[in-house]
């Protein structure tokens, strides 16, 4: 399965239009990663608990919308935009779309 933000694949083309597909992925924080996250915030660099979080939710929303373009018949999935959301206080809402195709 070709998975990729541009709308076309150089030297494949589309043969067939099987519609938009999403896959998402929510996924929420815990007190202690809070905390963390919190400190760094205030002394400065990178949250590497929270790095991996966004990284586990990115993931998970890639692999819903490329199984989903399979049921639908798909080889590829084109114009793939992420998305990111915090919901509620929390919680982290990645929201992967795209065309499903058939590649020649």
């Amino acid at each position: 399965m070709i998975i990729t933000t541009t709308p076309t694949v150089e030297g494949r083309p589309i043969t067939s239009y099987h519609g938009i597909v999403v896959g998402e992925a929510i996924m929420g924080a815990n007190i202690v990663r809070d905390l963390f996250a919190q400190v760094t915030d205030i002394v400065g660099g990178r949250s590497g608990a929270y790095e991996s979080k966004l990284q586990d939710a990115r993931e998970t929303a890639l692999r819903e919308l490329e199984e989903r373009a399979l049921k639908l018949g798909a080889n590829a999935v084109v114009g793939v935009d992420l998305d990111y959301e915090v919901v509620g206080q929390s919680m982290l809402m990645v929201s992967a779309s795209g065309t499903a195709v058939t590649l020649s």
